[in-house]
């Protein structure tokens, strides 16, 4: 829809992404007037422009290539290297995402009739006033749903040295010779084996003791295995002292063991990385509110630029809510557009909805990928000072001697008393697609015995599910197939 001359909106939207739609929607629903101001990515921000989407494309393409040249089964053992071309695949990426933000976004935009769309950069002049390009645009409530952006990292050198983001990884034309990424985290992971597949030489770096910190150690510890065996190297528990350039290398200072005892003493060590061509930082997120005059608002931000909302997503300000990745609790296409939803709900009708988070599955988009959702065992011991948790590994379900898939975990957490399942962790083909039967046994309160006595398809890897349940009643390293 058009801006029109009406400058006083029931809403006002500042972003353009997943929890800003998800809002507009809403309050659209409820019959209100909005108007959302876009600034920075393109219409529907980063999980359709340089996020979900498109690195699922991408992905998709390493493996078909990579898993092509190396096969499972003696009957393939020569395998095939088609040829590949990296300009090609950033171009049918963006014709997949110019579709998907075409469908997904811009018509959606056109149908609403009370919402209008405006390109611009907004900021607050007053409690309920931004201003964009000169004009003065008044709300009676305010979503901030302005998104994140890649953290630079205060490190010697690194401004001069070029590193790649998530944004810019996606633009590139020609397949570095080699590559550090800095972060071990999903995002980190994702783009590393990306490049390993179309044929560059990765190296990723991590602060913490292991790659994916705040997942489960088994199911860090087995991603890196399978990483590990496609040739990614991994250096962890090691801080960046400083980057420089030379000639069209970059070579990145690293130092080990900060803070590690080994040995029993403090001994650190520094080592010199040297790439190719690039560097890609993935080491976390800032909010992206540095510029939008949230002082005059009267909105606090925490570190990073986070906007502080409470359990309504409402902010200091009574009438300005925020959602999405800005908020920093979950930085998922799915919880920014939920989020985004229930705090337009709560601006506009007064409610107290919220998320519970124990609920929201998330995947790492690896092959094998990686699926979690609800608790770990660490949090479990900190809830219940107690816990109950198996692990299988991938040579215990029956299906992946059938497909030669070695490559996998799966964990589950249950309440020490009750039985009922909490949380669910898997390292496998397709974990991302796998993870909702566990979703919907950790959000309605399911035991053991109600995933045991529920039948399922073999051969599957999501009998794995049912592998793990059983473990806490039975050895399943000796169990027929068919043993119900």
């Amino acid at each position: 829809m058009a801006h029109s001359n009406h400058d006083n909106y029931d809403l006002v939207i500042v972003g353009g992404g997943a929890a800003a739609f998800a809002a507009a929607t809403k309050a659209n629903d409820l019959g209100k007037t909005v108007m959302m101001i876009n600034y920075g990515l393109p219409i529907g921000g980063t999980c359709v422009n340089v996020g979900c989407m498109p690195t699922k494309t991408l992905l998709t393409m390493g493996d078909e290539l990579y898993y092509g040249q190396h096969p499972r089964f003696r009957a393939l053992q020569n395998g095939h290297k088609p040829a590949f071309d990296l300009a090609t695949a950033i171009q049918e990426k963006d014709e997949i995402v110019a579709k998907a933000r075409q469908s997904n976004y811009m018509n959606v935009v056109d149908s609403m009739e009370g919402v209008t769309y405006l390109e611009g950069r907004a900021r607050f002049i007053s409690p309920n006033q931004v201003e964009v390009e000169g004009e003065e645009i008044e709300g009676d409530k305010f979503i901030i749903a302005t998104g994140s952006s890649t953290k630079w990292l205060p490190v010697p050198g690194m401004e001069e040295s070029d590193c790649l983001n998530n944004v810019t990884a996606l633009q590139l034309n020609k397949i570095p010779d080699s590559m550090i990424v800095i972060g071990g985290g999903p995002l980190g992971l994702e783009f590393a084996q990306m490049f390993a597949h179309f044929g560059t030489t990765v190296t990723v770096v991590e602060a913490m003791d292991r790659i994916l910190p705040r997942h489960e150690p088994e199911i860090a510890a087995e991603i890196r295995r399978a990483l590990e065996e496609e040739g990614i190297r991994f250096k962890t528990g090691v801080t960046i002292e400083g980057m420089r350039q030379k000639g069209d290398r970059k070579l990145v200072t690293i130092r080990h063991g900060q803070g590690a005892r080994r040995r029993r003493s403090l001994v650190t060590e520094t080592e010199e990385l040297d790439a190719q061509e690039v560097c890609l930082l993935a080491a976390g997120i800032q909010a992206n509110t540095d510029a939008l005059g949230l002082d005059k608002a009267g909105v606090s931000v925490g570190a990073n630029g986070f906007v502080q909302v409470n359990q309504d997503y409402g902010t200091d300000n009574p009438n300005v809510y925020a959602a999405g990745d800005c908020v920093g609790k979950m930085a998922l296409e799915t919880v920014a557009a939920r989020e985004g939803s229930l705090a337009a709900e709560n601006a506009l009708t007064g409610s107290h909805k919220s998320i519970d988070y124990d609920h929201v599955p998330h995947a790492v988009f690896t092959n094998p990928q990686v699926a979690s959702v609800g608790l770990t065992e660490e949090e479990e011991m900190r809830r219940f000072h107690a816990c109950s948790c198996r692990t299988i590994y991938m040579n215990r379900i029956p299906k992946a001697d059938v497909i030669k898939e070695t490559r996998g975990v799966f964990k589950m957490v249950i309440h020490p008393e009750t039985s009922q399942i909490l949380g669910v962790h898997i390292v496998s083909p397709n974990a991302a697609d796998l993870i909702h039967e566990a979703t919907l046994a950790v959000k309605f309160g399911l035991t053991v015995d109600d995933i045991i006595d529920t039948l399922h398809v073999f051969p599957t890897l999501s009998e794995g599910i049912k592998r793990v349940a059983q473990a806490f009643t039975r050895d399943v390293s000796v169990m027929a197939c068919c043993v119900e």
